[in-house]
């Protein structure tokens, strides 16, 4: 009679306690959840900078140099409720889309051309490496002597400030489309605006988006400055000049508070517009985590 192997597991499993098998998914903490979300550990950075500013400003007892957070407040909330800030920030949003809106169009132009010919392409370098290192806020005399004083010479001053990053990045996103991607385009018959549109654009949004922002943030601080030195068109003016004029009033707190709204509108657009532009083409694509 043959005699039989004992059976012998190729894998010995441990014990495994029976409660602790049943836990499925365990609950997370209030302090987890506060951790696990963006919005509220920023909020945490900005309530942190906020303490270390009123602390500073109480140790430093001289309100001409730095105001408290708690003055600078109070400030920003009168502004706001006699109407003035706002109506300041409505003109000056009103002039930086009017900048921002041209110097895209310019950039896309710019940039399609950059892609469909050699020409362009050399056309689109050799104007960036010229115009490109220059500061927007030098060309504010010249703004003066071709559009005068008001709002032609701040959109003269976006459009330069808006134009160059954005073609950059928009060109350098598209040079950077696989030679895959292109090839497939073209089997399908797209040639101009519909190969750049089709092709092109999705492919290269992510560099296209980094450059939106930096032409957002170089609008912005742009727009500020010049309102700064020649804000007031017809007896009125933007945030710069609203804190042009407190400035010479010596009205240190509702100064700073002009600086916060800059700041706040600046995290408005970031965290609001771009950020869920960013969720909805990009991060929905798998193009960044």
């Amino acid at each position: 009679m043959p005699s039989v192997e004992p059976s012998r597991p190729d894998f010995v499993t441990p014990g495994i306690d029976q409660p602790m098998a049943a836990v499925i998914e365990k609950p997370l903490t209030l302090a987890e959840h506060l951790y696990g979300s963006a919005f509220s550990r920023k909020l945490a950075i900005l309530a942190l900078l906020c303490v270390v500013w009123q602390i500073y400003a109480a140790s430093l007892d001289n309100p001409l140099l730095l105001p408290s957070f708690a003055a600078t407040a109070e400030a920003l909330f009168q502004a706001i409720l006699s109407g003035g800030l706002l109506a300041r920030a409505a003109l000056s949003l009103k002039v930086l889309l009017m900048g921002y809106a041209a110097g895209l169009a310019l950039a896309m132009l710019l940039s399609a051309l950059a892609v469909s010919s050699r020409i362009g392409s050399d056309l689109l370098e050799t104007l960036t490496a010229m115009f490109n290192p220059l500061p927007s806020i030098a060309l504010l005399p010249i703004a003066l002597l071709w559009f005068g004083l008001g709002n032609g010479s701040t959109v003269f001053v976006l459009i330069h400030s808006v134009l160059w990053p954005v073609a950059l990045n928009t060109h350098a996103g598209f040079t950077a489309v696989s030679t895959t991607l292109r090839m497939v385009g073209r089997n399908y018959g797209l040639r101009g605006p519909r190969y750049v549109a089709q092709i092109l654009v999705p492919a290269a949004f992510p560099s296209i988006l980094a450059g939106l922002k930096i032409g957002w943030a170089f609008a912005w601080r742009t727009l500020i400055a010049a309102e700064l030195i020649f804000g007031v068109t017809s007896g009125s003016g933007g945030l710069g000049w609203f804190i042009f004029e407190r400035k010479n009033d010596l009205d240190i707190p509702a100064v700073f508070a002009g600086l916060v709204s800059v700041i706040i509108i600046g995290l408005l657009v970031e965290n609001g517009i771009f950020r869920n532009l960013e969720a909805a083409t990009v991060r929905k694509w798998g193009m960044q985590h």
